[in-house]
């Protein structure tokens, strides 16, 4: 990846190791990021280590997933992270004030840094051309505490873009082709680094929708250059003080290139239940519709407002639609209302939620009882809206709006010449509701509400780690399916004990039960297990119900790092073996901790089947470490108490 961006962002933030494919590396983070739904357990991580102050050049805690209050947990867990956040040194973005990719694109975002946040989505920033990476919470406790971040460098994949997008062809269609080529694994252990001539025909949000999505291909990150577009942008925000050029070398080599020409797209859609079933809009027109939602971190840019109250003026949303819209951020909404868009949405029939996440991660709206629900957002899995029966699918802003008033999927093609919306040269940012770190942090007292509970402490690794196969899964089971989004469970991620009871409570509502009755066991899994989500419950939950092992043909990157992080064995087996293994079945692993200090594969027996078979647990050094310690928590432990010593 000669001459990339990718290689010189990392370069210029190298702690240990050397930038070559595959190898582990330590980086610098400058900016870290939390939401609420994971924030509360990073803080409570980052309490653990014992230090005073946030390391990080910047810190924000940002309140925009668990808004939905029906109890007291929402609410204490957000005066936790404000009380936190102004004693530790973070700023606070409070509930109303907009989702925390959104937001962190609009006011802190700057070229050419490194952002670690505790969700998939961070890549977001990557429109700005940072490195920015999801993590997961534990990852991002370590960083905001000054600690590198490690990760396996990445192969750079250079998409090439030419081109311009026709008439009602969106970002978001860039990135569902994307996905249709690649399929949700195709980005896995990659970076998508764009450039081409196609890249100046679009706007930051554009380039922004485009790295969001980009976590569905399990790309490590995407990333645009820095340009005068980036700069233009910058400027409208009253910071054009933060821009940097940010451009590959001219001589820049990547592993893999693809081409994409922008003029021969055409508005498409993910059918359920999956981000890469995608086909064209124009196959399924006239499809009736119940639902419509629009926004997400994905789609509630200004821009994308803008151009579904355009569509709407006019008109009313169809009878038998409900449609709802959550604009990105305070920013955006204040924009919508001071120019009439606001006004077009309502007198429409749209139902205008708060600046929040909303509908796309189950906060709410669930659709009825085998309802089609058409949603300008990232990920359709089975469940993920709030009901398991619906039909949920994705597509652009426009191909949304359309269909609401026509009810009926609907190719916003047909609608005659588009609206001409271009990023206003000033934007109207008020950072009111982000709170800076409290000047006298000593007055500060932390918050702990009865629901938040300590971080469970993990003992290290045994030698011989044994157990049932409590549950056999497929291919791409996604951390949605191993601990489930949505206004019940996402109120107890302060609360490990209690969200454990949940785990993998779609697929077998037994499993928790048996876990704990077993004392623990494995799981084994397909072909990219963990796909999805950041969230490192996926992780910490099962660890707390006793799950020593995942067995899997093979794991998505983050949910990895997270069982790594929480000292679960991940280990790789043959599809050969995962067909041979049933669950029920018992396994044993023997010689445990000296095969992982050797690196050589695992030595497993299927008890009841009486036969050997073998897997790959494919550490570096430093994770060996961890997953021998108990977990990278322990091992953060040990060496700040070394560091003290």
């Amino acid at each position: 990846m000669k001459g990339t961006i990718v290689q010189q962002i990392l370069r210029e933030h190298l702690v240990s190791g050397e930038v070559e494919p595959g190898r582990e590396i330590g980086i610098r983070i400058d900016q870290t990021l939390t939401q609420d739904a994971t924030g509360t357990t990073a803080y409570l991580q980052f309490e653990a280590l014992g230090l005073d102050r946030v390391c990080a050049e910047l810190s924000v805690s940002y309140v925009d997933h668990n808004t939905l209050q029906t109890g007291y947990e929402n609410a204490d867990d957000h005066r936790f992270l404000q009380s936190i956040a102004a004693k530790r040194g973070s700023y606070f973005s409070r509930p109303g004030n907009g989702i925390c990719h959104q937001v962190h694109l609009e006011r802190f975002g700057q070229p050419g840094k490194t952002l670690l946040g505790s969700d998939s989505h961070t890549p977001t920033a990557g429109g700005l051309g940072m490195l920015a990476i999801g993590a997961g919470g534990l990852d991002v406790a370590l960083a905001t505490a000054g600690m590198p971040f490690y990760l396996r460098v990445p192969e750079v994949l250079g998409v090439e873009l030419v081109g311009k997008l026709p008439d009602w062809v969106s970002a978001h269609d860039v990135i569902l082709y994307l996905l249709e080529q690649l399929s949700v694994s195709g980005g896995v252990g990659k970076v998508l680094e764009y450039h081409g001539p196609g890249v100046a025909t679009l706007d930051v949000p554009q380039r922004a929708t485009i790295t969001n999505m980009g976590a569905e291909l399990g790309a490590t990150t995407s990333v645009f250059p820095s340009d005068e577009v980036t700069r233009g942008f910058l400027r409208a925000q009253g910071r054009e003080e933060d821009w940097i050029s940010v451009v590959a070398e001219d001589n820049a080599e990547y592993e893999q290139e693809m081409t994409v020409d922008l003029g021969q797209l055409e508005p498409m859609i993910a059918q359920p239940h999956s981000p890469d079933n995608v086909v064209p809009v124009a196959k399924l027109v006239g499809m009736p519709v119940d639902q419509v939602c629009i926004g997400s971190c994905t789609n509630s840019s200004l821009q994308e407002m803008m151009t579904v109250a355009a569509i709407l003026r006019g008109h009313k949303v169809a009878d038998k639609v409900n449609l709802t819209i959550s604009p990105g951020s305070r920013q955006v909404l204040t924009m919508l209302a001071r120019n009439g868009a606001l006004g077009d949405m309502v007198a429409a029939g749209a139902r205008v939620l708060e600046s929040a996440c909303g509908p796309c991660i189950g906060m709410g709206q669930a659709p009825a009882g085998n309802a089609v629900s058409v949603r300008s957002f990232n990920r359709n899995f089975p469940g993920r809206s709030g009901t398991r029966s619906a039909e949920i699918f994705l597509a652009s802003p426009a191909v949304c709006a359309a269909t609401a008033v026509a009810g009926e999927l609907t190719d916003p093609r047909t609608l005659g010449r588009p609206p001409i919306i271009e990023i206003p040269e000033h934007f109207s940012f008020d950072d009111a509701m982000i709170i800076p770190p409290d000047s006298e942090p000593q007055r500060v007292e932390i918050i702990y509400g009865p629901n938040i509970k300590p971080v469970p402490r993990q003992e290290p690794l045994a030698d011989t780690v044994e157990g049932q196969i409590l549950l056999k899964v497929g291919d791409n089971v996604s951390t949605d399916d191993v601990v489930p989004a949505g206004a019940a469970i996402l109120r107890l991620r302060s609360n490990i004990p209690a969200i454990s009871r949940h785990v993998f409570e779609g697929i077998d509502e037994t499993f928790a039960a048996r876990a704990q009755a077993q004392g623990g066991g494995v799981i084994l899994g397909g072909d990219n297990y963990g796909q999805g989500s950041s969230r490192e419950h996926a992780a910490l939950a099962p660890a707390y119900l006793g799950v020593k092992a995942v067995l899997a043909v093979s794991f998505a990157r983050i949910h990895c790092a997270n069982l790594i992080n929480f000292g679960i064995l991940p280990i790789e087996i043959s599809e050969q073996d995962y067909e041979r293994c049933e669950q029920g079945d018992e396994i044993r692993i023997d010689d445990v901790r000296a095969s992982i200090k050797a690196s050589r594969p695992l030595t497993m027996t299927n008890l009841t089947k009486d036969f050997e078979f073998t897997g790959s647990c494919a550490l570096a050094e430093r994770e060996a470490e961890v997953v021998l310690a108990g977990g990278a928590l322990n091992r953060a432990r040990q060496d700040l108490s070394a560091r003290s010593n």
